[in-house]
């Protein structure tokens, strides 16, 4: 339950377990079961990820699970936490992977996935982002007021599973059922649609729109971010699907844009209804207004944080010159980190294959050599947006995909005005954003993780050495799995369309034989420059409300439906505010801050499992629909069970001890 975005709190984090205390944390069990999830879920989401478009994060789910088992071997809070970071890690990479190296599938560059190169491009790229997490650490999670949804709610799931108190563990399990109710209703048995839409004509051109994600999942969420972000997240929302798509549909020149199926937008447009044109305009127009936007936030927002950057830089090099002078004994535990020399040396031995394999595509030792380059300043501006979007609306409503367009489509300019041609152009522009893509996606898991550490009194480094066996483990499996995924479905054929890849495919060869909306890019630039400077304003004249731009980049971007619950959630966290009222005792504020948060990561983590069992089961070829999708465009019972999901929210939250 959030305030305002922007105001640091001045109460210093006590973990859960101080840092004077030492329990077992990196153990060989840990390690096993760490890479043990870390494969499964990583599996899991590699096919749901193609299949929906989506993964899920593995997070809470991976320290549920880890909670169950370990408790037969007494194992405590901290092991927990680093067998769910591990796991979190092969979820991630598994995301960053299917963004986009089955575009060089589905453009024919590859007839299936060669083992050498995917699990180093993967590997290679994971690492990048677990090493560059490592002083976004101290800037992001110490010099930052973020709030970092998922991991909050996964530390709150991890010390009820440690207290001896069942009170905690009754309402995650209880808010649990209602998340996995509305996943399995939805996703697995289709009894009812994940989303209510509801869109009509403003012209015989021009649309309007109105949607939800019928996911309790996003309420909590929304109820973490609190209600500051959640606005201007619905605000983006608001902007491209009120504003822009009516526009474009009314002024814009369809014919103009060719989609990935091989015709104009025009032409794509033509006999469809309401709601499908609102859709097909976001996605192959309007859309691109948040690529613009999250370009200009990400590099405003490195430039924010160009200080904390540099100091947590600074604070690694100090730490390993204390080390030598005196020992691991100097440096307290809680905020031991991987030492700094090891870190530069790790990302040096990872540039060195990658620039090899670029050099393999492309048969240029110049050309490779700028790959290298790009892909190194890339991968860490857009592990930093990405771990700094994370902090602001959690990992699985993190645009990566997003990201990767950006650095798609910087690295495509770049190579085009390089003399690259068309054939060698794309490819290398994929495998360039491939790294990035599993760097920011890494990224983006492992602060969230990181902050879980924070808050119950993890070794940092511990869980820098756990990220690493994820991205390890992920990698060396990630060809095989695709390879058999492509054997059985098809990647991009309808049963497996592999959406973000398409796209990726889409915008890389737009550059070199054009198609590609520029001009929504711009327009979203200087729109996120207004946003900007709205901000800054709003910040000198000490204004209780803020408008962070990469929140409102990801509201433009990301689908209408999903803001919307978002923003519900927002909502119960300041009714809950408004009805403690001004008074209330800070032990009060606590207790329900705290219960809110319970309930919220109970949520997440029945959405979340629930996720990952079905797209086990889809992934085994069993098929639990009960009514093969005829009901999946009933709408009130989600719509049912998100009310229900917000009333239990809010009586949960101010029920008293």
């Amino acid at each position: 339950m959030a305030s305002d975005p922007s105001s640091p709190s001045t109460k210093p984090v006590e973990p859960f377990i101080p840092a004077s205390q030492s329990l077992p944390e990196l153990t060989l069990g840990v390690v096993i079961l760490g890479s043990i999830l870390a494969a499964i879920l990583g599996a899991a989401n590699a096919y749901l990820g193609m299949f929906a478009g989506m993964t899920v994060s593995a997070s809470i789910p991976a320290a549920v699970v880890s909670m169950a088992i370990l408790r037969f071997f007494r194992g405590n809070i901290l092991q927990n936490n680093l067998v769910q970071t591990a796991a979190a890690s092969g979820e991630g990479l598994a995301a960053g992977v299917i963004f986009t190296l089955p575009a060089l599938v589905i453009l024919g560059v590859w007839s299936r996935f060669s083992y050498v190169e995917t699990a180093m491009i993967a590997g290679f790229g994971g690492l990048l982002g677990v090493l560059f997490t490592i002083p976004l650490r101290r800037a992001l999670i110490i010099d930052q007021p973020l709030q970092f949804p998922e991991g909050v709610a996964t530390a709150e799931v991890l010390k009820v599973g440690a207290s001896s108190s069942s009170g905690g563990l009754g309402v995650i399990a209880l808010a649990a059922v209602v998340g996995a109710i509305g996943k399995v209703g939805s996703t697995g048995l289709k009894l009812f649609g994940e989303t209510a839409v509801k869109a009509g004509w403003l012209t015989d051109k021009a649309t309007f729109y109105v949607g939800s994600n019928l996911s309790p999942a996003l309420i909590g969420v929304g109820f973490i971010v609190g209600l500051n972000v959640a606005l201007v997240i619905f605000a983006g929302a608001v902007v491209n699907r009120w504003i822009a798509v009516p526009l474009f549909g009314e002024l814009a020149d369809a014919g103009s844009i060719m989609t990935d199926k091989g015709v104009t937008l025009a032409e794509m447009l033509k006999g469809q209804s309401a709601v499908d044109s609102a859709d097909i305009i976001h996605k192959y127009a309007t859309r691109y207004l948040g690529v613009g936007g999250m370009l200009v936030g990400g590099f405003y927002a490195l430039f924010k944080l160009r200080s904390s950057l540099l100091s947590g830089v600074k604070a690694g090099m100090d730490a390993y010159k204390k080390v030598k002078a005196g020992g691991s004994a100097s440096i307290v535990r809680t905020e031991h980190d991987m030492p700094m020399n090891y870190v530069l040396i790790l990302i040096v031995a990872s540039v060195i294959p990658l620039f090899f394999i670029f050099n393999h595509f492309v048969h240029s030792i110049w050309i490779s050599a700028v790959m290298a380059v790009v892909m190194l300043i890339a991968g860490f501006l857009f592990s930093a947006v990405a771990s700094y979007m994370a902090g602001l609306v959690g990992s699985s409503n993190n645009p990566v995909s997003g990201i990767t367009i950006a650095t798609i489509l910087t690295s495509a300019l770049l190579l085009l005005a390089m003399g690259v041609d068309s054939k060698a152009g794309p490819i290398a522009a994929i495998l360039i954003g491939g790294v990035v893509c599993c760097a920011a996606s890494i990224g983006a898991d492992n602060v969230q993780d990181l902050k879980c550490g924070q808050l119950v009194g993890s070794t940092p480094w511990k869980q820098q050495v756990m990220q690493i066996i994820g991205v390890i483990v992920a990698a060396s499996l990630m060809a095989p799995i695709l390879n058999l995924l492509h054997e059985s479905y098809t990647i991009g054929s309808k049963a497996l369309a592999a959406p973000q890849a398409n796209l990726m495919g889409s915008v890389s060869m737009g550059v070199f034989k054009g198609g590609l909306p520029k001009l929504y890019i711009g327009i979203g630039a200087a729109i996120a420059v207004g946003v900007i400077i709205l901000d800054n304003v709003a910040q000198k004249l000490k204004w209780p409300f803020r408008t962070p731009v990469m929140a409102f980049a990801v509201g433009v971007y990301l689908p209408f439906e999903l803001s919307t619950p978002i923003l519900l959630g927002g909502l119960i966290a300041w009714s809950v505010n408004r009805a403690i009222g001004k008074d209330a005792s800070e032990t009060r504020r606590a207790d329900v801050e705290r219960n809110g948060l319970l309930f919220s990561a109970g949520l997440i983590t029945g959405e979340a499992l629930m996720g990952v069992v079905l797209a086990l089961l889809v992934s085994l070829k069993m098929d639990i629909t009960l009514f093969k999708g005829e009901y999946a465009h009933v709408m009130w019972p989600g719509m049912i069970l998100v009310g229900v999901a917000m009333a239990m929210t809010y009586r949960a939250a101010l029920k008293k001890p």
